[in-house]
């Protein structure tokens, strides 16, 4: 069984060469490590079906790889478990990272030291240079650009964007939900064949910018960060903001934060008689500053789940 395990793994990297992994030079065990991960992550979920493999390989070796007749196989499932725990590691999020966690993390997949043993910089390997500001940096982002590994580029883009709009939801539910449509249309085109790898990598490249730049996008309208995702709440109904203008509906976000900051001290979120009263001080609020009747009731959905969703960020604050 263990042998069959290996050769449904070994298919996998077929037409590529890793023997570098077994010699003595850092930088063919590297090359050997970055590129098999790049081979294995092709298109139409080749990075899973890899994992699936090897969870079964790996309990498989638990079996028999102590066993003599298991020898010759101990150094190539070696190999294949280095690039596994590189792919788990890197491109695989948990889903709980905080903003800290998640840029301490993708430093130290483009920084780390070299290492003989477990899990080794394979994204270093591939070319991804370490940034000097942050991890959304031009710089970084120009050396995923450049880098020639182009399945490994688009699972590293992959997870930073989708752990970047996850913790995004926190803050901002409208555009949470933007950039995670616009996320999923384009890794679905290229499923689907439609973008080609450069294309695709060259898209979340500037989705990336994008999402990076966002919490400053306030400042001209002189709103802060969290006015600002009730400004996106009060715009994402259809031709509003050409109707009643930046400075009114940036009064209106204002006014909505400071409502609903009288209410963070409750926990109106499990409490429908504290809910009713913040949707009866929102719709109030809305025709006070005339926004169109036909329009109100959805933005009242829309501005309730907002401060949801603020409202536990400013408990754990308070």
């Amino acid at each position: 069984m263990l042998r069959t395990k290996v050769e449904v793994v070994q298919a996998m990297f077929h037409g590529f060469d890793y023997t570098g992994y077994f010699g003595t030079v850092a930088a063919k065990r590297l090359a050997a490590l970055s590129g098999g991960a790049n081979h294995v992550c092709i298109p139409h979920d080749g990075r899973k079906r890899f994992l699936d493999a090897m969870a079964a390989l790996n309990k498989a070796v638990g079996i028999a790889i102590h066993l003599e007749g298991a020898r010759d196989l101990r150094d190539e499932v070696g190999y294949f478990q280095a690039v596994e725990k590189n792919l788990r590691k890197y491109t695989t999020g948990d889903g709980g990272q905080s903003d800290e966690q998640l840029n301490a993390a993708l430093k130290q997949l483009v920084s780390s030291a070299v290492a003989s043993e477990g899990v080794v910089d394979i994204f270093g390997a591939a070319g991804l240079k370490k940034p000097d500001i942050s991890i959304l940096s031009d710089e970084f982002l120009e050396s995923v650009k450049v880098s020639p590994h182009r399945n490994l580029q688009i699972e590293l883009l992959k997870k930073l964007l989708a752990d970047e709009i996850r913790s995004m939801t926190r803050k901002n539910v409208v555009q949470s939900k933007k950039f995670s449509e616009m996320l999923e249309q384009t890794l679905l085109a290229y499923q689907n064949r439609t973008l080609e790898a450069a294309q695709v990598i060259l898209e979340l490249i500037d989705m990336a910018k994008t999402l990076r730049d966002t919490p400053q996008r306030g400042s001209a309208l002189g709103l802060t960060e969290d006015e600002m995702a009730f400004y996106d709440a009060l715009v994402a109904h259809g031709g509003v903001k050409e109707v009643m203008g930046d400075t009114v509906l940036a009064a209106i976000a204002h006014d909505l934060v400071n409502a609903i900051r009288e209410s963070v001290t409750i926990d109106w979120t499990q409490k429908e008689a504290v809910r009713a009263d913040m949707r009866r001080k929102v719709k109030r609020l809305l025709r006070q500053h005339g926004y169109p009747p036909d329009k109100q009731a959805d933005a009242v959905v829309t501005v309730i789940e907002q401060a949801e969703a603020v409202c536990r960020v400013w408990g754990e604050a308070a």
